[in-house]
């Protein structure tokens, strides 16, 4: 094994000891937070307070990097503050559908959402958020979903790099 991924955690003691878990066997890992409606963990917390607890708790056991997963653009954007804990941010798989997760899990199937609204938050973060470089798709997404953010994120990126 090369990488751990651990994703969809909801509180900061798991992403903790995870983090530990893998530095004593000395595997690199990415630990992706999910986030409610109300643009925090299930468990309360901020995304930064989580990031910036578990890099302190962990030590140097830290995770090599963040993500998202499991959330909407609606969800995770306004979760953005200020500061250096963001570049710790690497990665977003977020759901397809901006309905609330309860909801979602009472229709009995997966909700699509619209990709194209898709492509188009996940490229405009990715502007604000050049350190993210790792994309995908959870809840709902297909390949329609991953076409549209690919396309979009590379386009936003050649107009930045183009920029002087």
């Amino acid at each position: 094994m090369d990488f751990v991924w651990a994703a969809t955690f909801n509180g900061v003691p798991e992403a903790i000891g995870v983090a530990r878990a893998a530095a004593r066997i000395g595997l690199p890992l990415g630990i992706s937070f999910m986030l409610d409606g109300d643009h925090r963990l299930k468990s309360g917390v901020s995304l930064k307070d989580a990031i910036e607890t578990v890099d302190a708790e962990a030590g140097s056991a830290r995770p090599d990097y963040y993500g998202i997963n499991c959330s909407h653009p609606i969800e995770f954007e306004p979760a953005f503050e200020a500061g250096n804990w963001a570049s710790r941010v690497r990665s977003l798989r977020p759901n397809a559908s901006a309905r609330d997760k309860i909801e979602l899990c009472s229709i009995g199937h997966l909700e699509e959402g619209d990709p194209v609204d898709l492509g188009d938050r996940i490229a405009a973060f990715a502007a604000r958020h050049p350190q993210v470089d790792i994309f995908g798709g959870c809840c709902g997404t297909w390949d329609k979903h991953l076409d549209q953010i690919a396309g979009r994120v590379r386009e936003v990126r050649r107009e930045v790099r183009a920029q002087p």
